[in-house]
């Protein structure tokens, strides 16, 4: 037991230096106002990104997360805690942190449908945003508790999700695609044309609420203002985290075993008597689920929703972080979201060039790093330590 402790010692020192440099890098980043600071941040990361690989310092903190997934996912989550304290009173930049981790929460689903079973959607956006309406119809007409609200939200996404399986299913490749496709610009024209729903002007969603706490009207701690935003941050960690360990679940056990001989291979699938349709309905329903739950509290954070939010260029977005984070990657989704979401914010200049943007990094991460920002290696360590 000895020789084992003081080998997860260095672990430990390792994950610690790690969780506590990026950390501090973040706070500089989201702390950055000039375009000329934020560059200056990104050639730092390229660099040490390059030197970590030659010296063997990238090998070393992969590593260190195969032998202590746990306290690495910790680290994880103290990191973002930290960051939360540190902006308590920032709205702007608590506001991008929440959206990261939703966003990255609805692209969990993604990664579900994309990488564990091999169903294309690329109306993601749509069903994050009826989840999002879902959440403002049920609040302003309903007096049911905002948590039931979110289950409802994420419930009624999973069953349209589960109706538009059906013709995803009876077509192949690319026709799959614009099935999906067709449904984001049915969903958005519908509820553009939905005088209920608010029409082109959009709907008002009234904000979270849990066992009489309003999380709009902020708080005060030790003597300091705390911004609203903070409570929104707190639950999408909450939801961000309790994704990621069910997605985990799922992969290590005999479902995503299903699922990934499904995406593999459908002939060897059904040899082996496994029923195709039946898993990819269930990926389908589950991913659209995730999505549905994190567009309800995007709703209620953000306060106001309209169809421009629901865009196929939305769509566009959740896809690029699922790809460049890597298919079936769910530990580089966060990353990839805070380089999609967080970059164009901070690079006003490229904001009327987002859909480029998303576009040339897909084709980028396709061409040279098909497994995503994280090697697949650093996803193996993971999941033999969380097994």
């Amino acid at each position: 037991m000895n020789s084992k402790t003081s080998l997860n010692k260095p672990a430990t020192i390792v994950l610690c230096a790690t969780a506590v440099v990026v950390t501090i890098y973040m706070w500089l980043f989201l702390h950055a106002e000039s375009q000329l600071a934020v560059a200056g941040l990104i050639m730092v990361a390229l660099i040490a990104t390059i030197a970590g690989k030659k010296l063997g310092t990238m090998q070393h903190i992969e590593q260190a997360a195969a032998s202590r997934p746990g306290l690495a996912r910790i680290w994880a989550i103290g990191g973002v805690l930290a960051l939360t304290a540190a902006f308590y009173d920032s709205h702007f930049i608590l506001l991008m942190i929440g959206g990261v981790l939703l966003y990255s929460t609805a692209c969990m689903g993604l990664t579900l449908q994309f990488g564990f079973s091999g169903v294309a959607n690329f109306a993601g956006a749509a069903f994050f945003g009826i989840g999002s309406y879902t959440a403002a119809v049920l609040a302003t007409h309903t007096g049911l508790p905002q948590l039931v609200n979110i289950a409802l939200s994420g419930l009624v996404a999973a069953i349209l999700g589960s109706v538009l399986i059906l013709p995803v299913l009876r077509t192949r490749g690319h026709y799959a695609a614009l099935v999906t496709i067709a449904f984001g610009i049915l969903f958005k024209t519908f509820i553009e044309v939905n005088d209920v729903l608010g029409g082109p002007q959009g709907l008002q969603v009234p904000g979270m609420e849990i066992f009489g706490f309003q999380f709009n009207d902020g708080f005060t701690l030790f003597g300091l203002d705390v911004s609203f935003y903070v409570s929104y941050v707190l639950l999408s960690l909450v939801i961000c985290a309790g994704t990621f360990v069910l997605l985990r679940a799922l992969e290590r056990s005999w479902v995503g075993l299903s699922m990934d001989v499904v995406r593999t291979d459908e002939t060897a699938a059904s040899t082996f008597g496994l029923h195709i349709k039946r898993w990819k309905i269930i990926a389908f329903t589950m991913g659209n689920l995730f999505a549905g739950i994190a567009g309800s509290v995007y709703g209620m954070m953000v306060g106001f929703i309209a169809p421009n939010n629901f865009t196929f260029s939305d769509s566009l977005l959740l896809l690029s972080i699922t790809i460049l984070g890597g298919l079936g990657n769910p530990i580089g989704l966060i990353p990839a979201a805070i380089i999609v979401m967080i970059l164009p914010e901070k690079f006003q200049f490229i904001q009327e060039y987002r859909v480029l943007l998303y576009a040339a990094l897909v084709i980028a991460i396709l061409l040279f790093r098909p497994d995503g920002l994280l090697p697949r290696k650093t996803r193996l360590f993971f999941n033999k330590g969380a097994a």
